[in-house]
Order: C-alpha cells, then structure tokens, then sequence
C-alpha cells in the first residue's frame, strides 16, 4: 500500500523562462534608476526614510505579483 504525493509542479504548461521577464525589466530598471537615481535625491523626501522605503516596497511588491501572474498563467 504506497501512496503517491502530489507533486507541486504542473502537468501541463511550461516553466518560467528568461524571456517572461523582460518586460517585468522594462518596468523596474527605469522605476529605479529614475525613482531613486534622479527624483527622489532631488527632493525633500532625500535619504532613507517612510517614502523611499515605501517606493522600494512598491517595486518588490510590483514584482512579485508580475511572477506570481506570469507563472500562474503559464500552468494553464
């Protein structure tokens, strides 16, 4: 009497690839280079503090959930 275990990766579909992440590139890079490179150091809100930890949390934020939809939408 052996019991198979599910397995978490997905019978049909593809796995991620390099290629799904170029557009999640084109949204951060620029996100960060202009956010934290030129705006934010030109502001009042200058140095490490509740709104530039809020920005860098927007971006991880952003691109966790860009994974997430991408590896979701490749199990179907």
């Amino acid at each position: 009497m052996t019991q198979e275990t599910p397995t978490a990766t997905p019978t049909s579909g593809r796995s991620l690839r390099a290629s799904d992440l170029t557009p999640l590139l084109g949204f951060v890079v620029p996100n960060v280079v202009i956010g934290f490179g030129y705006v934010i150091p030109r502001s009042q809100i200058a140095g490490v503090n509740d709104l530039t930890v809020g920005f860098g949390i927007t971006i991880v934020a952003a691109v966790l959930t860009y994974i997430a939809g991408v590896r979701r939408a490749l199990r179907r």
